[in-house]
């Protein structure tokens, strides 16, 4: 079966995948080789090759989204998704600190079957 290159609605992505052209045009703009970008994102060559195909096909329209997710990237996350962000790392350090506090005090497996 040839590889499909579809919108759910997340922009073009290869079919059966969460792999979108974006993330091929990111290792071709590096100089990756076809073989090498399906390895490393588990693609077959064939679905790489309709990324590739994709882009050429659609020059424009693919160069100026690229664009606008590097430069959303660039931005980083806004003021309240950091706030919420920074609650969820202190509220996991502590029940991480917690966690290894009981197991230094003896009560390591406690709950644990065994």
């Amino acid at each position: 079966m040839d590889a499909v290159i579809i919108d759910r609605g997340r922009g073009p992505e290869i079919a059966g995948t969460r792999i979108t052209v974006f993330d091929v045009l990111d290792y071709l703009q590096a100089g990756w080789d076809d073989k090498g970008i399906a390895v490393v994102l588990s693609l077959g060559t064939d679905q790489v090759r309709a990324a590739r195909e994709y882009i050429d096909n659609h020059p424009g329209e693919t160069q100026a989204e690229f664009h606008r997710i590097k430069e959303r990237i660039a931005r980083g996350n806004p003021p309240e998704v950091q706030i919420k962000l920074a609650a969820a790392r202190d509220k996991l350090r502590a029940r991480l600190d917690s966690a290894c506090q009981e197991r230094s005090q003896g009560n390591g497996n406690a709950g644990r079957p065994g």
